[in-house]
């Protein structure tokens, strides 16, 4: 089976467990708690610091276009993009179950300057320049072309436009580590390889003229300006 395929059919099972994966990006069930606290080491003040540190790159008030790529089910972006009434956002997935999700959400509601789209980071179907901002979290240590999305990111912002999100990055927790490659590369929730906050950040110094990067735990955080 082609490791696209088997991406795809990782996100069907997520989409499946929604339930299980909104509990732990929101840091509410016992389960999602114990997942954050255990394996990927975001308990309390942790977790709330991953949190900002996601969101970090959009100003308050943004009223600009907005790309967010991989949208998932929406549960950590939506709440915000209430509070960005004036602005154009496009969340896109690969997953057509993650994307019925994030439409279905009671998040969701009332957005109506959100449009979900299905459609694949490595070839994105918007002409360059078209984006303000670019948002992804969680997304480029389970994009199955990283170079691909590195570029296709790059090539819809404006120029002055802001790529911002987070992702994991290897090397700062063994327990994290062994998680990641005992569970979610075998599950296809993660596809090899994986970046460290050093090199992640010396890749997105080539391309970018500004480049701020945060960390919180196992993952990084990123603000660049093109």
């Amino acid at each position: 089976m082609e490791r696209k395929q088997i991406v795809h059919n990782a996100y069907a099972v997520v989409g499946q467990l929604s339930k299980g994966y909104d509990g732990m990006m929101k840091n509410e069930s016992l389960l999602g708690r114990l997942a954050n606290r255990f394996f990927w080491q975001l308990s309390g003040s942790r977790y709330e610091s991953f949190v900002r540190q996601a969101f970090q790159g959009i100003p308050k008030g943004f009223s600009g276009t907005l790309l967010e790529v991989p949208v998932g089910t929406g549960v950590l972006s939506l709440p915000h993009y209430h509070r960005m009434k004036s602005a154009k956002i496009v969340c896109l997935d690969y997953s057509e179950q993650m994307l019925q999700q994030a439409m279905e959400s009671p998040a969701a509601r009332g957005l109506h300057q959100v449009e979900f789209v299905r459609g694949d980071v490595g070839n994105l179907q918007y002409l360059d320049g078209s984006f303000d901002c670019v948002l992804s979290l969680n997304g480029l240590h389970a994009f199955p072309n990283k170079m691909a999305a590195f570029h296709e990111t790059y090539r819809v912002l404006k120029k002055g436009g802001t790529f911002t999100g987070c992702c994991y990055i290897k090397g700062q927790n063994r327990i994290t580590d062994l998680f990641v490659q005992a569970f979610c590369v075998p599950m296809g929730f993660f596809t090899p390889p994986f970046d460290t906050a050093a090199s992640l950040e010396e890749r997105l110094r080539s391309m970018y003229r500004e480049v701020k990067v945060t960390r919180t735990g196992s993952f990084a955080g990123f603000v660049c300006r093109k």
